[in-house]
């Protein structure tokens, strides 16, 4: 196929649309960009659908391997000049490669009870970046996968994609409502812990089960009542400070690491 060159190129409008949430729904696709970000989505097997290639701005020995490899593999390379990779690159500095990947996501069924593990439900989390991290964590701590209820963002934004390190390739996820979270969660009998800053048991005291969920509110609201109240229990971090809460990201990432060093009997 011959470069392209033109920022016009149909192509390269399409491309440049999956910065679009509505459209990245639309397409079930999305955009994500670097030489790492890259090789974790090809080791993760079935996501790429096209590389887009710049051969002018590729800097490194590892980023034309994976170029041949793919070529090898009969994966779609897209090849275009610097000018035409920089307008649809997020970065300041691109390295000359990115792709274009399928969503995947996992449906709730509710005449299905949950893999084992241990699983993380976000109410309503709004900044890419804090979802991104917490599913970082959910991977470092060996979690099972991510719930997301009702109106949240997009875990296929570039934000989100950058902020995971390549865990949205490993870990399950999981769109559905509150409501029909509540009547999987009773029909199913899984046992839920939430948390919430009023709460008056200390997430280190708390004795959590080796399967089940851990339930966060919105970075603004927190966890509503009707949530809460379907939680066997509800957990919160001691605040020494003068600040009342934690960030999302940071409050996630301390609980889920309570309950991966109880598991390691620690």
């Amino acid at each position: 196929m011959d470069m392209i060159t033109s920022t016009a190129n149909p192509q390269i409008k399409t491309i440049r649309k999956l910065k679009d949430r509505k459209f990245r729904a639309e397409s079930g696709l999305f955009f994500l960009e670097g030489v790492r970000i890259v090789i974790e989505a090809l080791e993760a097997g079935e996501w790429i659908t096209q590389l887009i290639v710049s051969r002018e701005l590729i800097g490194s020995a590892k980023a034309v391997e994976v170029v041949e490899e793919a070529e090898i593999n009969g994966i779609p390379i897209l090849e275009v000049n610097k000018e035409v990779f920089e307008s649809i690159s997020g970065k300041d500095g691109p390295q000359g490669l990115a792709a274009v990947a399928q969503q995947k996501w996992t449906e709730l069924k509710t005449d299905t009870t949950l893999q084992s593990g241990i699983w993380i439900a976000l109410y309503q989390v709004a900044d890419p970046g804090n979802l991104g991290t917490i599913l970082r964590t959910l991977d470092g701590m060996g979690g099972a996968g991510v719930i997301l209820l009702d109106h949240c963002t997009d875990p296929f934004d570039p934000s989100a994609i950058r902020a995971s390190m390549g865990a949205v390739f490993s870990k399950k996820i999981i769109k559905t409502s509150s409501t029909d979270f509540k009547a999987w969660v009773a029909q199913n009998n899984i046992q839920v812990t939430g948390t919430a800053d009023s709460a008056k048991t200390d997430y280190r005291q708390y004795r959590y089960p080796k399967n089940g969920i851990l339930m966060m509110g919105s970075e603004r609201e927190g966890l509503p009542a009707s949530l809460a109240g379907i939680c066997k229990d509800v957990v919160s971090i001691p605040m020494l400070g003068s600040a009342d809460s934690l960030n999302l990201a940071v409050a996630s990432s301390i609980v889920l690491y309570e309950i991966s060093w109880q598991q390691q009997g620690r």
